[in-house]
């Protein structure tokens, strides 16, 4: 009665192959659900939530935009190329946009032929009309988020992101670079990163939202936010992982 209730149940079938009379029971296991976590790997489910977070955090956008503000070698091109591919937004690069509106010429060559208050005036010009251009991923020059008026034009139309950078990080990253940094070509350009930090963290605070770039891999800076923008605009919680210098609100 045993086997022939397993039967019933699809477990067990009857062997003739031996061509023995009646036969044998042999035991199968056919169509056995698995639980979910053995259909389910962690890493799908990790990349389903994270998909989520990103549709959340375009849905909630709208027309707005996000705006990477910090000091120079914070990576707010390389983390914004890689935010703008994740969001499915377009990235946009206000130094490149000014050069590209100077015949090419190069940031450094704008600031030696026409002076920084010149290029600061063309640079908010420049970052209101990618503001008006629709929703992106808008990296910005270090000096930009200094400007009042830009400060309140992102305000309005858009979610600001600090990357927050140590001055130690910032002159490992831009010791072979400093010719295309018209404020580092200085006699000492350490102490020249120092005083800008200390004349620009007050003002780039006021940014919404802050993530500390480190020397960790891309994405795990991206992911951070991610993260973020979603606890802002979504109502989603923040994890913090025990190697995070800091995020916040």
């Amino acid at each position: 009665m045993f086997a022939i209730a397993l039967q019933a149940l699809g477990l067990w079938t009857r062997n003739t192959s031996n061509g023995i009379g009646g036969g044998s029971m042999v035991c199968r296991i056919a169509n056995v659900p698995r639980p979910l976590s053995e259909e389910m790997p962690e890493t799908s489910i990790t990349s389903d939530v994270s998909t989520s977070q990103e549709a959340g955090i375009k849905s909630a956008l709208d027309a707005r935009s996000v705006v990477l503000v910090g000091m120079m070698g914070a990576g707010k091109s390389t983390i914004g190329r890689r935010l703008s591919a994740r969001l499915g937004l377009p990235f946009l690069d206000a130094d490149a946009e000014i050069e590209r509106a100077h015949a090419d010429m190069t940031i450094s060559e704008i600031f030696a032929a026409h002076g920084e208050p010149y290029f600061r005036d063309g640079e908010a010009r420049v970052i209101a009309r990618l503001l008006d251009s629709g929703p992106a991923v808008l990296a910005t020059g270090g000096g930009a988020f200094m400007r009042q008026e830009t400060r309140d034009r992102i305000h309005n139309k858009a979610v600001s992101i600090w990357l927050k950078v140590d001055s130690e990080v910032i002159i490992r990253r831009l010791t072979k670079r400093r010719l295309d940094r018209p404020l580092l070509q200085t006699a000492d350009p350490e102490a020249t990163v120092a005083r800008l930090i200390k004349e620009r963290e007050p003002i780039y605070q006021q940014a919404d939202l802050t993530i500390w770039s480190r020397d960790v891999p891309h994405e795990k800076i991206v992911d951070e936010c991610i993260e973020a923008l979603h606890g802002k605009l979504c109502g989603g919680q923040i994890n913090q992982s025990r190697d995070r210098r800091g995020v916040t609100l």
